[in-house]
């Protein structure tokens, strides 16, 4: 009888805690999933853009989106689709990341790019690439196949190579509106009128998984005329990409002062040590920080709980969201895509 009285207690508490791990699992896979990412922000005005290529940068937007949100829906990792979501974009000339990259006082194309997991905090990122077809693809490999977190110019296109990531011509990063860019502000130095670049094209994306995983990450071709082996904030990770388990950041705008400011960093920070929503560091880096700084640009940004944000101080800038329910909303202007 004793036995038998033992047995009953034994046979419910393993069934609890059954129980508890089939909730525990099935509250993990519940997590909702989401995904934001900008295209660059700057001196965006309305009267600059066709109807036709406003239809374009708005359709790329979505396309991107709508791949991100895809592998998220489908369980794959936060990273797998920032890294999907950002390839799309740099394979498109409308964006300066990849094939749209501006081009540098020399004419030559030098791109960055950087990617961090959150909840690891493993980085990779590589800086003044040349022969890269996705930057993106290279800052993974690494953080994944090396023991450091940032190759730079000749040595990291060859580690690319090494490993098989697909290498370019230099012409294929030519586009005739970059290459105008060029002119335009050469022209600017020769008569000493030269001014600071209106747009910061950038392109990021920052995505949580249904495993509660955020991960963020940056492309850019830099600034139009920058000086040979320039290296702005995309690649330094702190500066224009970071994420932890409480909120991912990816930012565009004048890179310097991303560096400064340790701007992507710094959002992240708030959050966790102060207790600030995502919505409420990333406006006071933003719209206060750095505009009191004289730095202009903006950040997309992530909380652990897929709420997002998306702050700018500029005209404009090319970004999107898509939430769990794979609705997109998607913005280029000073418009409202969703409530905040």
């Amino acid at each position: 009888m004793r036995r038998r009285h033992l047995a009953i207690p034994v046979a419910l508490a393993a069934l609890s805690i059954s129980s508890v791990l089939a909730a525990a699992e099935g509250s993990r896979s519940a997590s909702p999933i989401a995904m934001v990412i900008h295209g660059g922000a700057g001196t965006i005005e309305r009267e600059d853009l066709s109807t036709e290529l406003e239809a374009s940068y708005r359709d790329k937007l979505k396309e991107a989106l709508l791949v991100g949100h895809g592998i998220l829906k489908q369980g794959g990792t936060s990273l797998d689709a920032v890294e999907a979501t950002i390839r799309l974009l740099e394979n498109s000339p409308l964006f300066n990341a990849g094939k749209g990259a501006v081009f540098t006082a020399a004419g030559k194309n030098e791109l960055d790019a950087s990617i961090m997991e959150g909840h690891t905090l493993r980085a990779g990122a590589v800086a003044g690439v040349t022969t890269l077809k996705n930057p993106i693809s290279a800052a993974r490999a690494v953080m994944e196949k090396t023991r450091h977190v940032l190759l730079a110019g000749e040595g990291a296109d060859r580690f690319a190579a090494q490993i098989g990531l697909e290498q370019v011509p230099s012409d294929y990063f030519f586009t005739e509106r970059r290459w105008q860019a060029l002119e335009k502000r050469r022209a600017e130095e020769r008569h000493k009128e030269s001014e600071a670049d209106k747009t910061m094209g950038t392109v990021g994306a920052v995505a949580l998984d249904r495993k509660g995983n955020l991960a963020a990450g940056t492309s850019t071709g830099g600034m139009t005329f920058k000086k040979h082996g320039r290296v702005g904030d995309s690649p330094v990770v702190g500066a224009g990409t970071y994420a932890n388990a409480k909120c991912g950041v990816s930012g565009t705008g004048h890179g310097e002062f991303f560096i400064r400011y340790a701007v992507a960093h710094d959002i992240c920070a708030r959050v966790e040590y102060l207790g600030l929503s995502i919505q409420e560091a990333a406006r006071q880096i933003v719209l206060e920080d750095l505009v009191e700084a004289g730095g202009s640009g903006g950040v997309i940004a992530l909380g652990a709980d897929g709420t997002p944000a998306l702050v700018f101080n500029t005209s404009g800038m090319y970004r999107g969201f898509v939430d769990d329910s794979g609705k997109t909303h998607v913005g280029i202007y000073q418009e409202p895509i969703y409530k905040q």
